[in-house]
């Protein structure tokens, strides 16, 4: 990520070209062409990723969508603050009060074919301070890429059109920052979901489920065949499974054969955990309808699972399948993945071979 250096004879000597010897045969010729497009696309999303949060705020990234689906047939529409006060949106208002940045919501859609869309949503929280429940030093750094899971919603909707694939597919972007200003949002204050849902905030810093639970009521209008949604949600995901894989939650069998074992093909690999009925209580309220963390210290432990049942009390309303990916252990590239250090552009790769795979 060379976007702010300055050139010295010493920069970066980037690949402008590569010669294949020989014969090639057409398909192989396709091949290449399709491989070299994806590649550029999860490029284009570590590229949104890597950008620093005072040059990629809610505006700025709704912008990039914009730009990134020039020319092509995708329509892109931006929900403005005072639309989603109408909309209803309390949850992803709630989290963007403290900021001097106004929220986005961001929607893309393209229309390959004329059946139910695959629905992909991102979180996009343009930089985390955690709120007033402020991170510590070593845990804000980087936090410019919170905002992962919506760049990779965002580049998979243009590279299904680049590859003119026959699929109907949306993506869905709340955008926000989380700041700790005189008016942010306080741990016990309670805020009312697009879904009517009540939720109380336990801890500021548990900002990410409360706007995905938003743009997940907003995809039910779309009557989708799917959802599935990615984040960089929880640290407890990296303590699960290590930095290799992302976590996959879902209530549905096939759902979770099928993303597992594309994950397996992409190279975005993901790993299963448990959903169960009894974890529904460690998210239910006393004070609101439900909570965004668990108000028992014990009870917090394992958040991977706490923040995807949360989720699911959204998803529950979509009427189609729904899984969620929690993309924190692969937000950035570990040495062995041989890529220059930043942003992983996960799961790009895994959302394009599902939406080539996927029959609605």
């Amino acid at each position: 990520f060379t976007a702010f250096k300055t050139a010295t004879p010493d920069s970066a000597v980037f690949v402008e070209e590569v010669l294949i010897c020989g014969t090639t045969p057409k398909d192989m010729r396709e091949g290449f062409r399709i491989g070299q497009t994806v590649g550029e696309a999860v490029n284009a999303c570590r590229l949104l990723a890597n950008t620093p949060g005072g040059d990629m705020t809610p505006s700025i990234l709704a912008k990039a969508a914009k730009t990134a689906a020039k020319g092509l047939p995708i329509t892109v529409k931006v929900l403005t603050k005072k639309e989603m006060q109408k909309e209803g949106m309390g949850a992803v208002l709630g989290v963007a009060k403290g900021s001097s940045e106004e929220p986005a919501f961001i929607t893309m859609e393209y229309k390959g074919s004329n059946d139910a869309p695959i629905v992909l949503v991102g979180k996009g929280v343009t930089f985390d301070s955690g709120g007033l429940n402020i991170k510590t030093e070593g845990h804000m750094y980087e936090m410019h890429m919170d905002m992962s899971g919506g760049a990779a919603a965002i580049t998979a909707v243009v590279l299904a059109a680049k590859l003119k694939l026959k699929k109907h597919v949306v993506a869905l972007v709340p955008a926000v920052e989380n700041m700790s200003a005189s008016n942010a949002l306080r741990p016990g204050d309670i805020l009312k979901s697009l879904s009517g849902q009540t939720i109380e905030v336990i801890d500021t810093d548990a900002e990410g489920r409360l706007i995905l639970a938003d743009a997940l009521t907003y995809a039910k209008r779309y009557k989708p065949s799917v959802v599935l949604d990615t984040a960089t949600l929880t640290g407890s995901s990296i303590s699960a499974v290590g930095m290799r894989a992302s976590v996959l939650l879902t209530r549905d069998e096939a759902l979770a054969g099928e993303v597992s074992r594309l994950g397996e093909e992409s190279g975005d690999y993901v790993w299963r955990l448990p959903l169960w009925d009894e974890y529904e209580e460690n998210i239910k309220g006393t004070f609101a309808d439900l909570v965004n963390l668990p108000e028992s210290k014990s009870m917090q432990k394992g958040d991977v699972i706490n923040a995807a049942m949360f989720l699911w009390q959204f998803a529950k309303e979509l009427g189609c399948p729904w899984a969620h990916i929690d993309m924190a252990p692969r937000m950035t590239a570990i040495p062995t993945d041989k890529l220059a250090k930043g942003a992983a552009g996960t799961p790009v790769r895994l959302f394009i071979r599902f939406i080539e795979a996927w029959n609605s």
